[in-house]
């Protein structure tokens, strides 16, 4: 089997310039990603804010216990 000598570079969301990238385009500590497509990448602060809600309810549980 043979790997794929050009990989797709993912999706990422920049959050200086509020935009989705196909690849690396700005500094890695101003993106979220990789996505596996752009309409992923284009919900990443959703995304992120769903995940936080959840680890921020996962750790008052932890912590009522």
């Amino acid at each position: 089997m043979t790997t794929d000598p050009n990989p797709d570079p993912g999706w990422y969301y920049c959050t200086k310039h509020n935009r989705v990238e196909h690849g690396q385009q700005c500094r890695a500590v101003d993106l979220l990603g990789p996505y596996p497509d752009k309409a992923t990448a284009e919900r990443a602060l959703q995304l992120a804010a769903e995940r936080t809600k959840s680890e921020d309810e996962a750790d008052r549980r932890w912590n009522d216990n």
